[in-house]
């Protein structure tokens, strides 16, 4: 099966029915993701581990360690759930709307009580409720790219949302960093931007109403559908979740401790530490928005999607040898510039392969879920693997690591027989 015919099968708008590009969902998903994914990283990345530094210094590593597998417990529950109950929302406002912009109200109000808290054990609970809070946002959004963009364009489209999670996963760095010395208003200025981006977002993308469609019956059928992991036609869309994980993984392997490399392995003071997080940062912005504009589009010319996103994510393991050379911050710069490029690219046709491998239309939300799940546990395995080798071995061994992870994870993804 080509990959036009796997797409044809799994979403439910065809080329005909949509003969210009939907430029109103592109906006809405450029806007979306970096408005949920740059508080989230912002907070994970540099905030949250500055403020647990603040609150218990000599833990720290093994706290952030801590705070990743809690994420991971309840952000997995929360995003399989979340995207199964929009799939059976019926609302005159659709069945992504209310959950994106309920949700991404309530994820600022707690990202504002994080700021507040005086305590591990607050900012722990707090921290576990939001990642509950934010998967009902994620999980909803992206299946709006199965709901309605074309095959034809599915390429493009995903470039978009990849544009905004390059701007919400590297621009919420330039943000986060000018905020080392003042971490409670660096948090509550990014629950803004959480906020207004996501009400902004279903405003712009203006779902239409869904009450005509047929209510699901409360079964057993019903439950099994909706609620658990598909065991049909499942091969390549649990190849792509898996591939998909151990990029995240990889990549979180360095970035989760991205603030204790620049001060505990480059040691840096802290205003060089917050210069260099920000330039860092203003590489993997620039490279990572430059190469998903290209790739998206350049994905739909050629109707390729599987080798862009292997290819892509080993390259994040091989940007990762420069810091392994050298405890020097150019290694860190050089880096960003190649996982830069390589996430640019990634994120323009993930969505577009993701969406390829759904088994069951029906279920869009649920299954993108699962694998959006990915992104979550990623973010968790990464720091958990890193926090045991730090420990072992020390930094240096954390570079490799990565690449060992991302090499994998390249390998699985060219095993999808049903995408070119």
């Amino acid at each position: 099966m080509s990959s036009n015919e796997a797409s044809t099968a799994t979403v439910g708008v065809t080329n005909e029915s949509q003969p210009k590009l939907p430029t109103r969902i592109g906006w809405a998903l450029v806007i979306g993701p970096a408005c949920w994914l740059g508080p989230y990283v912002g907070t994970s990345v540099t905030l949250l581990p500055a403020k647990i530094q603040q609150l218990a210094p000599n833990d720290k590593v093994t706290l952030v360690a801590t705070f990743s597998a809690v994420a991971m417990i309840v952000a997995t529950i929360a995003n399989i759930l979340a995207g199964a109950l929009s799939d059976i929302t019926r609302t005159k406002h659709g069945k992504r709307t209310p959950w994106i912009v309920i949700c991404s109200i309530l994820s600022g109000v707690l990202l504002w009580l994080l700021s507040m808290a005086p305590n591990i054990p607050v900012l722990l609970g707090v921290w576990a409720v939001y990642q509950a809070v934010l998967n009902a946002v994620v999980a909803p959004m992206i299946a709006q790219l199965s709901d309605r963009v074309a095959p034809r364009w599915r390429g493009t489209i995903s470039s978009f949302y990849g544009i905004g999670m390059a701007f919400g996963n590297y621009g919420s760095g330039i943000i986060a960093s000018q905020f080392l010395g003042n971490v409670g208003t660096g948090i509550q200025v990014l629950a803004a931007f959480a906020v207004i981006g996501g009400i902004l977002s279903a405003v712009i993308a203006k779902e239409p109403s869904n009450l005509d469609e047929p209510r699901a019956k409360f079964d057993l059928d019903t439950l099994k559908q909706n609620f658990m992991f598909p065991t049909q036609n499942c091969r390549d869309y649990y190849l792509a979740l898996a591939g998909k994980i151990l990029m995240v993984t990889g990549q979180y392997v360095i970035v989760g401790y991205q603030l204790y490399i620049f001060t505990d392995y480059m040691k840096l003071d802290d205003k060089a530490t917050a210069n260099s997080v920000s330039i860092m940062s203003v590489i993997l912005m620039i490279t990572g928005i430059v190469f998903c504009a290209v790739a998206g589009p350049l994905a739909d010319k050629f109707h390729r999607l599987k080798a862009p996103v292997a290819v892509t994510t080993v390259m994040l393991g091989v940007g990762a040898f420069f810091p392994f050379i050298a405890a020097e911050p150019w290694t860190m710069l050089a880096y960003a510039l190649v996982a830069g490029i390589g996430m640019g690219a990634y994120n323009a046709v993930d969505g577009a392969l993701n969406v390829a491998v759904l088994p069951d239309p029906k279920t869009a939300a649920k299954d993108l879920g699962i694998i959006n799940m990915a992104n979550t546990l990623g973010q968790v395995f990464g720091p958990m693997i890193a926090a045991g080798v730090i420990n072992i071995l020390g930094y240096r061994a954390i570079f490799p690591t990565e690449t060992i992870i991302c090499v994998i994870g390249g390998l699985l993804i060219m095993m999808i027989k049903r995408v070119k």
